[in-house]
């Protein structure tokens, strides 16, 4: 790993001529991702950002924290104990100089702790499951990260509105997986990542894995295509 997200957040924390990241998907073309954008303040954050951070509580784990923003607002606005992972090295740094007081750089299946009241994956927190034949993995590993009774707070985005559609409503969806395993792609400075797989699920789809995997379900809130779900250890 090239760490180019890393890259981008460390010089835009550094003011070392920070550009914006592009970023590009199997089914999508090249888009921009404003750095800036990842260092948002609570008030420039999208509803279910906002609902997920509200709901927080007790001891949290922010898997995929990033430059560290909504570890940041927990832990200095909520006065929540936080604990901020990600597998990028420069974000983890990142987010020990922006003053979080726990930051681990370590993938979530390596991760070990005593159990946490609250885990957060968001900003389509359902990517880091890859693929539908590795969703049970990562829900048996959130499943051990939780307290009995805890809750896992993740949102994604139904992607099915990019394919075509025929005249009477039907999806033109390519055949050989589900619609929503994409290979995403992050290029920076003239640098490209390698692909990672990268998973968008419909709120069905994780009901049904996280019922077999020891949670209850529920739909929080739904915006447009997007929804944040709670997951409560049972």
């Amino acid at each position: 790993m090239k760490d180019l997200m890393g890259k981008a957040i460390w010089d835009y924390f550094h003011n070392e001529n920070p550009e914006d990241l592009q970023t590009e998907t199997s089914i999508s073309e090249l888009d921009e991702l404003p750095v800036d954008y990842l260092f948002r303040d609570f008030e420039d954050m999208n509803d279910i950002e906002q609902k997920a951070l509200e709901l927080a509580q007790g001891r949290v784990l922010d898997i995929g924290a990033g430059a560290g923003s909504h570890a940041l607002y927990l832990q200095n606005e909520r006065d929540l104990d936080v604990l901020a992972l990600d597998i990028s090295p420069k974000s983890i740094e990142v987010c020990k100089l922006r003053g979080i007081k726990k930051a681990v750089c370590v993938n979530m299946l390596d991760f070990s702790a005593d159990p946490f009241d609250t885990v957060l994956l968001l900003m389509n927190g359902t990517g880091v499951f890859e693929s539908l034949e590795k969703i049970d993995t990562y829900l048996k590993k959130l499943h051990a990260l939780v307290n009995e009774g805890g809750q896992i707070l993740i949102d994604s985005t139904d992607i099915l509105y990019m394919f075509d559609r025929d005249e009477d409503g039907g999806v033109y969806i390519p055949a050989g997986g589900y619609y929503g395993e994409l290979d995403y792609i992050v290029h920076y400075k003239g640098e490209s990542e390698n692909p990672i797989k990268w998973l968008y699920l419909d709120f069905t789809t994780l009901k049904n894995a996280a019922e077999n995997n020891g949670f209850a379900i529920e739909k929080v809130m739904q915006e447009e295509d997007s929804y944040l779900a709670k997951l409560t250890k049972i």
